[in-house]
């Protein structure tokens, strides 16, 4: 239907309501915040079965400025009562991700993005909306990250086992629902938690995983959110040169962890 996203929304609704499993699909910030009463009352109020898949989340479409920029759809689509929400790092997960939102009821956002994790597919392994994926094991410190910028954190997990540091990684692909076990284990289990992500840190994955252990008094006194604090962007460039501009690149959750072990 061409750049007439709310018209997109409200037809994909329709056309659930009539039994069909619809998906509808631009550019991250089209698809959500121009059509964003759409999808709020048209489909999750009804608990239609329209799943909003985004392309371009955070700053894959760099170059083209803010306007282009999905750096706030996590929070604002988690905060949509029955919409489940997805940030897949790898193209396993988005496929994955994709076959299992068309079996669920209601509406899904499978937000994608134009970079990935690096991890190889794997062979053995199950995907469960709402169940995140541990990437490798550690003790010292748990790194959680959604979406492709899961890539930053395994390679800062590289530099901090040099420095002595074995970490826990997390592919946290569903944001909304959170795997609460998983952040609960990390928390007892490992020195400290620190969030990674393409997006604003205010009510995002590291908002969401707050809550959480506070919600449960979890014992963690060792908690950091890597992400956006500088409100709009404005500055352009590839993906890679944003997120070091911004502080979310391998380097910046190196010092974020390495300030924590420290503490």
């Amino acid at each position: 239907m061409g750049v007439a996203e709310q018209n997109i929304a409200g037809v994909a609704s329709g056309l659930a309501l009539e039994g069909r499993t619809v998906f509808t699909y631009s550019i991250a910030n089209f698809a959500t915040l121009r059509c964003l009463e759409q999808i709020r009352n048209d489909a999750s109020y009804h608990g239609a079965n329209v799943n909003v898949v985004a392309m371009g989340g955070g700053f894959s479409y760099g170059a083209l400025g803010f306007s282009h920029h999905a750096t706030e759809d996590l929070a604002i689509l988690r905060a949509l009562p029955g919409v489940t929400v997805v940030s897949p790092s790898d193209d396993w997960e988005a496929g994955e991700a994709t076959l299992a939102l068309a079996k669920s009821p209601g509406v899904g956002y499978l937000r994608l993005d134009k970079s990935v994790s690096g991890m190889p597919a794997p062979t053995n392994e199950t995907f469960q909306l709402g169940k995140s994926r541990t990437l490798r094991q550690g003790t010292s410190l748990t790194l959680i990250a959604t979406g492709g910028i899961v890539s930053c954190a395994l390679k800062a997990a590289e530099v901090l086992k040099e420095k002595g540091h074995e970490c826990r990684v997390i592919s946290m692909h569903t944001i909304k629902p959170l795997d609460n076990e998983a952040i609960l284990r990390a928390a007892t289990e490992t020195g400290g938690i620190v969030t990674i992500e393409e997006h604003s840190i205010v009510a995002g994955l590291g908002g969401a995983v707050a809550e959480c252990l506070m919600d449960a008094g979890a014992p963690t006194r060792k908690f950091k959110r890597v992400a956006l604090n500088a409100g709009f962007t404005t500055h352009v460039g590839s993906q890679e040169y944003l997120r070091t501009i911004y502080g979310i690149d391998t380097a910046s959750v190196v010092t974020a962890a390495t300030e924590l072990l420290a503490k």
